[in-house]
C-alpha cells in the first residue's frame, strides 16, 4: 500500500490519515466501496475540496490545486491497492473451501459399476459356442398359436401340456382361437422350418412360460433349443455337438455324457442327457470328473410328423434337436442355488453374480474370463 505523504496543509494531512485508516480497516469490498463514496463520491470529502477550488483566488488555486488533486490520486491508489488485496484474500478463502483433493480415487463410471445379468451373459456364451460350429440364431414371438406351440410339434389333443395348470392361455380372439404364452422355444423351430428350406442349422434362445414356481422353477424362464435338418444328419452328429458344447461351456478338457431313453412328442427316438460330475464338496459341482451324474438337457431325432407338419419330406430329410434351460446351466456353472433370485432385481445380487459390460465372451479369450 502507498505510504502516507505529509504536506504543508494539516487539514489535508488529517483528512488523508482518516481516509487511509478507513481503507485499511475495510474487511470487504462492500465496506471499501463505502469508503470510496465517503471520499470520492459526488458529495465525498475529497470531491467537496475539489469543488471549492472554483471559489479560491488564482494564487490559492496554484497552491491548493496540486495538493487536493494529489490527495485524490493517492486515495484512488490506496483504494485500488486495497481492492486487489481484498480480492486476493476472497479468492484464497474460496479456494480453501472449494479445494478438491485430486489424490482421492475418482468415482467409478457407469461402465465400471454396471453389471450384465448372468442370463444375458450365458446367452452370449451359448451364442459364441454355437456360432463357432456354424449355427445362426433364430427368434420368434412370445405369444404363440396353438398350432405352432402344440399341433405342429406332434402334441395330440388332450395332451397334459395343453391343460390350464401347465400353460398360460390367453382369452379367445375374434375367431375363437386361444393364443398361449409359449411353453418352450420349439415354436421358433417350427417357424424356421416353415420359412426356410433345408439344410437348417439354428439355435433358438428366448423366454418361455409355464405355471410353476419354486426354488428351481419360475413362471417365466429361459431356454435355448437347437435344430439341424439335413439329408445326412444323424445321432452321431448330435452327440458330438452336445459333447463339444459341454466342454466349451463348462471350460473343461473332457466330459463324459450319458444318453438315457426318454419320450418327447416332437422327437423319436428321444433321450435325456446326463453329464458326469463331482458333488463331493458342499455347494460345489465339478464337471469332467467324479462319480455322480447330473441331467442337463433333452434331445432326439426330429419326429417325421413334425417334418411333415412343416412341409419337409421325412423320406428325404431328417434332423435332430435339443433343448436346455439357460437359467439352469447358469446356476450350474456359476454356483447359484435359487432360480427366483434371477428375477428379483436385487442390485446386491447382480453386483455379486453379474459380469462387467466390456467382458465379451469369446472362445479364444475365454467365455467367463
Amino acid at each position: 500500500m502507498s505510504a502516507f505523504v505529509l504536506t504543508d496543509h494539516p487539514a489535508l494531512d488529517a483528512l488523508e490519515r482518516d481516509i487511509a485508516g478507513a481503507i485499511l480497516a475495510a474487511s470487504g469490498e462492500a465496506e471499501l466501496e463505502q469508503v470510496r463514496v465517503y471520499a470520492l463520491g459526488k458529495k465525498g470529502s475529497v470531491s467537496e475540496l475539489l469543488k471549492s477550488l472554483g471559489t479560491m483566488s488564482p494564487d490559492e488555486r496554484k497552491v491548493m490545486g496540486p495538493a487536493i488533486n494529489g490527495l485524490r490520486d493517492r486515495v484512488q491508489g490506496l483504494l485500488a491497492t486495497r481492492k486487489e488485496t481484498l480480492k486476493s484474500a476472497a479468492l484464497e478463502a474460496r479456494l480453501a473451501t472449494e479445494r478438491l483433493d485430486v489424490t482421492l480415487p475418482t468415482r467409478e463410471t457407469p461402465a465400471e459399476i454396471g453389471r450384465i445379468h448372468p442370463i444375458a451373459q450365458v446367452t452370449e456364451e451359448l451364442t459364441a459356442i454355437f456360432a463357432d460350429m456354424g449355427f445362426s440364431v433364430a427368434e420368434g414371438p412370445d405369444i404363440e398359436t396353438d398350432f405352432h406351440n402344440f399341433t405342429a410339434l406332434n402334441f395330440p389333443a388332450g395332451h397334459p401340456a395343453r391343460e390350464m395348470h401347465d400353460t398360460f392361455f390367453l382369452p379367445p380372439n375374434t375367431e375363437g382361437e386361444r393364443m398361449v404364452l409359449r411353453t418352450h422355444t420349439s415354436p421358433v423351430q417350427v417357424r424356421t422350418m416353415l420359412g426356410q428350406k433345408p439344410p437348417i442349422r439354428v439355435i433358438c434362445p428366448g423366454r418361455t412360460y409355464r405355471c410353476d414356481s419354486d426354488q428351481t422353477h419360475t413362471p417365466m424362464f429361459h431356454q435355448v433349443e437347437g435344430l439341424v435338418i439335413d439329408k445326412g444328419s444323424h445321432m452321431g452328429h448330435l452327440k458330438w455337438i452336445l459333447q463339444e458344447f459341454c466342454k466349451a461351456f463348462f471350460e473343461v478338457e473332457n466330459v463324459t455324457m450319458r444318453f438315457r431313453p426318454s419320450f418327447f412328442p416332437f422327437t423319436e427316438p428321444s433321450m435325456e442327457v446326463d453329464i458326469q460330475c463331482d458333488r463331493s464338496r458342499p455347494g460345489e459341482i465339478r464337471f469332467g470328473e467324479g462319480n455322480d451324474w447330473l441331467e442337463i438337457l433333452g434331445c432326439g431325432m426330429v419326429h417325421p410328423n413334425v417334418l411333415r407338419n412343416c412341409g419337409i419330406d421325412p423320406d428325404e430329410y431328417q434332423g435332430f434337436a435339443w433343448g436346455m434351460g439357460i437359467d439352469r446351466i447358469a446356476m450350474l456353472k456359476y454356483g447359484m442355488n435359487d432360480l427366483r433370485a434371477f428375477f428379483e432385481a436385487d442390485v446386491r445380487w447382480l453386483s455379486h453374480y453379474g459380469f462387467r459390460p466390456l467382458d465379451f465372451p469369446t472362445l479364444a479369450g475365454g467365455l467367463s474370463a
